[in-house]
């Protein structure tokens, strides 16, 4: 981000919620216990996955990438927020600033990516089980997750690296918590039609796109679900499912907002919630859902919980 013919600021200022200080302290605490909450709930998902031979099967190696996901995205916005809330610094260096929006459109488009690469997974294990392991096997499934990361950096070279070459000629408030694409398109100075038709574009690909093949996906699985006699089954393939319905729309839901209509969203007050539920609320509520709703991870918790037990009164 250039301004005019200058250099490019030392820091800029996030505003954040600095014209509601009441907020700011019971924002702080919000934050903090939610933020330790999805640190030790994402942790907890890779660890069991990784160490319980029960869970060594395509859904759980997307689910921990989705854990790993998660926790790389709060970390790139949530430590900084808490420190603009604890006190009257509320500054993040230009390349802080820089470093942060590459970092979140990178996490963030391949966590779109990776929801539908999910729902891939669990059509195949419902609508085609005995055919299941032959289609979903382990190279196919590393290629899929590869792919989301990926595809989610593409993402981030493009629209990021558009909106630093944009000028600011001297403006360095930001108005929101955190350097946010849609955000520093705002800052600019410069006619920016050109960059939000691009975020309009790419944002449509990355969250409609995705959106419904996963809708389409759980079209052809409640069809299955439908048909299977055994109201066990039934009620285990729903179970199974539910949780990443759940996911799917808490994540969407905010992401379709704020990208495939940029200026439609660009009420100041509008998107700092929705910016605040994508990047604190919904990776909280990841691994609550799906360990709550899922009897094999809540069984794996268990078993790890009982051997640690063991060993510790060794």
């Amino acid at each position: 981000m250039t301004v005019g013919n200058e250099s490019a600021p030392d820091f800029f200022i996030l505003l954040g919620f600095s014209d509601l200080p009441w907020l700011e302290r019971p924002l702080f605490a919000v934050a903090l216990v939610a933020y330790v909450c999805t640190l030790l709930g994402n942790v907890c998902i890779i660890v069991v996955s990784s160490v319980d031979p029960q869970l060594h099967s395509p859904m759980y190696l997307f689910l921990c990438n989705l854990s790993f996901l998660d926790l790389c995205f709060t970390t790139t916005t949530i430590p900084q927020l808490l420190r603009n809330l604890r006190g009257p610094d509320k500054s993040i260096s230009y390349w802080g600033c820089v470093a942060q929006f590459y970092t979140f459109h990178f996490l963030g488009a391949s966590e779109c990516i990776l929801l539908a690469v999910m729902s891939l997974d669990r059509y195949v294990a419902i609508c085609k089980p005995l055919r299941y392991p032959a289609i979903m096997h382990q190279r196919l499934c590393t290629l899929l997750a590869a792919a989301s990361w990926l595809s989610g950096l593409a993402n981030s070279l493009l629209q990021s690296s558009l909106t630093v070459q944009l000028p600011l000629c001297g403006r360095n408030e930001v108005d929101s918590f955190l350097c946010e694409v849609p955000v520093m398109i705002r800052m600019s100075c410069a006619d920016t039609t050109f960059n939000e038709a691009m975020l309009s574009i790419v944002g449509t690909f990355y969250s409609l796109v995705p959106l419904s093949l996963i809708l389409t996906s759980y079209g052809f699985i409640a069809a299955a679900v439908l048909r299977i006699r055994s109201a066990e089954g039934k009620k285990k393939a729903f179970n199974t499912c539910g949780s990443h319905v759940v996911v799917v729309w808490l994540f969407y839901g905010p992401v379709v907002l704020m990208y495939t209509q940029p200026s439609a969203a660009g009420l100041p007050d509008a998107s700092k919630l929705l910016s605040l539920f994508y990047s604190l609320v919904t990776p909280l509520l990841n691994p609550f859902v799906y360990t709550l709703r899922n009897k094999d991870v809540k069984g794996a918790v268990g078993r790890l919980l009982v051997s640690l037990g063991g060993r510790g009164t060794e």
